[in-house]
C-alpha cells in the first residue's frame, strides 16, 4: 500500500473508532495535517451525528467549515470528548513528535481539553526512540538566536524553517540531533527557555490511543499504564 492508501485506510478507522460513541452535542477537537485532512473529509458524511468541532489550526478549521462542520472557538466549550491528530513520529509508550505542519502548540492545546487523544497515523511513523525527526520548536521571534544558542547547549542543531509563520504568528525552528532518551524531561526542560512558545513534544501528555496503518491492516495500540 502507498503511504496516501494508509492514512485513508487509518482515518476510515479513526471514524468507525470515534463516531458510534459520540453524543449529539459531543464536540470533536480535530488536529491539523495530511492525515487529519482525510479523517475531516470522512467526517462530513457523519456530521449530523455531533454538534461540531474545535480546530487546531486555521487550515483545519477551512476544511472543515467546507465540509459542513460547524466550528466552535474552545474557549466556549467546557470540554471535548475526543481529539484526533496525526503524528511524526510516535514510540511504544504513544510518546510523540508533532508539529510537521506548524500548528503543534494549538494541538497541544485541543488535546489538553479532550478526555481522550486519539493518535492516527501510518507505521512510517513508528520508531523505537524519538528523534530522527527534527523537533518542531516555536519561537518568538525577537527571541529566535538565544532560543538557537540554547538548545545549542542541549545538543541540538536548531534550524529556522524558512518562509513559515504559525497561527500565533511566530517562527519555527526544527531542531535535529537532540536525544530524547527522556521525553517527558526534555519537553519540559525545552518549555522552559525563555521565548519557546511550545515544543513538538507530546510526552507529558502523550496519545490515549493510537491507530496505526500498516500493510496487514489497522492496529489499536493503548498507551501503557
Amino acid at each position: 500500500m502507498t503511504q496516501d492508501e494508509l492514512k485513508k485506510q487509518v482515518a476510515k478507522a479513526a471514524i468507525d473508532y470515534v463516531v458510534p460513541k459520540l453524543s449529539a452535542q459531543e464536540i470533536l477537537g480535530i488536529g491539523t495535517g495530511s492525515t487529519a485532512n482525510y479523517f475531516i473529509d470522512m467526517l462530513a458524511e457523519h456530521k449530523t451525528r455531533f454538534r461540531g468541532a474545535v480546530a487546531s489550526s486555521d487550515a483545519s478549521a477551512t476544511r472543515l467549515e467546507a465540509a459542513g462542520v460547524p466550528i466552535f472557538d474552545l474557549n466556549s466549550v467546557d470540554s471535548l470528548g475526543f481529539y484526533v491528530d496525526g503524528a511524526d513520529e510516535t514510540d511504544a509508550q504513544l510518546n510523540l513528535i508533532k508539529g510537521g505542519g506548524a500548528a503543534h502548540t494549538r494541538e497541544k492545546i485541543v488535546a489538553s481539553c479532550a478526555k481522550q487523544f486519539v493518535c492516527i497515523a501510518d507505521d512510517s511513523k513508528w520508531v523505537t526512540q524519538l528523534g530522527k525527526f527534527p523537533l518542531p520548536v516555536e519561537v518568538i521571534p525577537m527571541a529566535r538566536e538565544a532560543v538557537v544558542r540554547q538548545l545549542g547547549d542541549l545538543g541540538g542543531d536548531a534550524v529556522l524553517r524558512d518562509g513559515v509563520v504559525t497561527d500565533n504568528g511566530c517562527e519555527i525552528l526544527d531542531v535535529h540531533a537532540l536525544d530524547i532518551r527522556d521525553p517527558v524531561a526534555l519537553e519540559a526542560e525545552i518549555d522552559h527557555i525563555a521565548g519557546v512558545v511550545s515544543n513538538g513534544l507530546f510526552a507529558r501528555k502523550p496519545a490515549d490511543v493510537l491507530l496505526l496503518g500498516t500493510s496487514d491492516g489497522v492496529r489499536i495500540i493503548y498507551r501503557p499504564l
